[in-house]
């Protein structure tokens, strides 16, 4: 069984920064694609970051300049350094990761979420 776990996340004020990482674990054989999502109440879940391998990231518009999304693969993990936030960039921050288990089998898995609220 994959298990994607996440930490970090909380509160802070507009122009703070915040660190969220997550964690691939379980039956684990190689994972591609890792990201982060985030959702808004009464919003979709939309796409903040990619890291494809560790040198090929993709950014939304709206965290261009602002976040950095790392990835280390000895430790099967996704980070997220999130500066400059902004009262928009509160939401339910979720993990994502294309995930081969040991059965050689690939799927998609997703963590349970962590919240970030941007206020003063």
């Amino acid at each position: 069984q994959v298990q994607l776990v996440e930490s970090g996340g909380g509160l802070v004020q507009p122009g703070g920064s915040l660190r969220l990482a997550c964690a691939a674990s379980g039956t684990v054989f190689s994972v591609g694609t890792m990201g982060w999502f985030r959702q808004a109440p009464g919003n979709q879940r939309d796409l903040v970051a990619y890291a494809h391998s560790e040198s090929d990231t993709s950014y939304a518009d709206s965290v261009k300049g602002r976040f950095t999304i790392s990835r280390d693969n000895a430790k099967k993990t996704v980070y997220l350094q999130m500066t400059s936030l902004k009262p928009d960039d509160t939401g339910v921050y979720y993990c994502y990761a294309a995930v081969e288990d040991w059965s050689r089998r690939t799927r998609d898995y997703w963590g349970q979420g962590t919240q970030v609220t941007v206020s003063s």
